[in-house]
């Protein structure tokens, strides 16, 4: 594979370029900076008697995935009562939002792990299922339902076989509506292990309103697998990515997009996979390393096809993310309008 040296750019604060791949396959400027406190995550007990959903009784018995799955189909902010300690519900259903909800909150206060055990989806949301209540007659771009998970764990979801506007989202599916992540991890997560454009092994977004950028703060991503973006993946999405990580996620998929002749087509973006025209993806404050891509971009695989999107990378360390086939950049591979990276280390 292609390993150039490393550029120093120890006075230059930032670096913008061309969408063109670079003749310097390396990028270093000053360490990064001390993540910021963006604020606290906590649910506030205003949000809870405004019509929440408390899952449990006080024991971990208590909390069960017909509960789980029921509360997020009511709608509100949910939280947990499963005892003083950690507990992992296995989830026997996938937990579907219901498109009249306007909001959909789970807090597990850092102690709940939801367990797709490797055998489906965790979370579903899909303004666009007419299963779910069909609402407008723009299900592409609906301010609502707003889906928000905090403090929470996602673990061994598979979304493997699923077909519905492509599959993907081991953990996490959202069309539609608004996403939010704050301060949870997703651990090991799957989706099917080839084609072209399905990705999001933890998390595979479609539509958001208005085009807004889904949010993502303080949050960890592990051990995903999946033919595209095993951990974050997207079509006509804009992510800001804040203090998170994102390690050991593998694009497995073969034959790239669109595939080569013979190949299931698959392997990019082996943390983050992004598709669209006007979009755009802006990380700060965070690390991606150790990720993997058989094809294209070992940690970012970015392409904006009427190369309008925009790549922005700030106070960020990318360092060890192979590409077994091409980047233009060290674990990147980018085509749009301009890349800029600052205070970050990309080798």
């Amino acid at each position: 594979m292609r390993r150039a040296g490393v550029l120093v750019a120890a006075i230059v604060a930032a670096v913008v370029a061309s969408a063109a791949p670079s003749t310097a396959s390396g990028f270093q400027a000053r360490s990064a900076r001390t993540s910021t406190n963006e604020g606290s995550a906590r649910t506030s007990t205003t949000e809870v008697k405004a019509g929440g959903t408390v899952v449990g009784t006080g024991t971990p018995g208590s909390c069960t995935s017909r509960a789980v799955v029921r509360a997020v189909a009511k709608g509100g902010v949910i939280t947990f009562d499963c005892g003083p300690q950690p507990v992992t519900i296995a989830m026997k259903k996938t937990a579907k939002v219901v498109n009249t909800s306007a909001k959909v909150v789970l807090d597990g206060g850092g102690l709940v792990t939801l367990s797709g055990q490797g055998q489906r989806r965790i979370l579903y949301l899909n303004t666009c299922d007419r299963a779910q209540v069909w609402t407008t007659s723009h299900c592409n771009d609906q301010a609502e339902p707003q889906l928000v998970v905090k403090r929470m764990r996602f673990t061994a979801g598979n979304s493997t076989g699923e077909t519905v506007d492509g599959g993907g989202g081991g953990a996490i599916f959202a069309r539609g509506g608004r996403l939010k992540i704050l301060d949870s991890t997703f651990t090991n997560n799957r989706c099917d292990r080839t084609g072209p454009d399905l990705g999001g092994g933890a998390v595979r977004v479609l539509d958001q309103y208005a085009d807004r950028a889904v949010v993502v703060r303080r949050s960890t991503f592990t051990g995903g697998r999946c033919s595209n973006g095993s951990a974050l993946s997207s079509i006509g999405v804009s992510w800001r990515i804040t203090s998170s990580s994102f390690t050991d996620n593998r694009a497995v998929g073969r034959g790239a997009n669109p595939q080569r002749a013979g190949t299931p087509g698959g392997g990019s973006g082996g943390a983050i996979y992004l598709d669209g025209n006007a979009i755009h993806l802006r990380i700060e404050d965070s690390t991606i390393t150790g990720n993997h891509a058989r094809e294209g971009g070992g940690a970012i695989f970015f392409v904006s096809n009427d190369r309008t999107g925009t790549l922005t990378i700030d106070g960020s360390r990318l360092v060890d993310n192979p590409s077994e086939g091409f980047e233009t950049l060290p674990g990147i591979f980018f085509l749009g309008a301009s890349r800029t990276i600052t205070d970050s280390t990309v080798s």
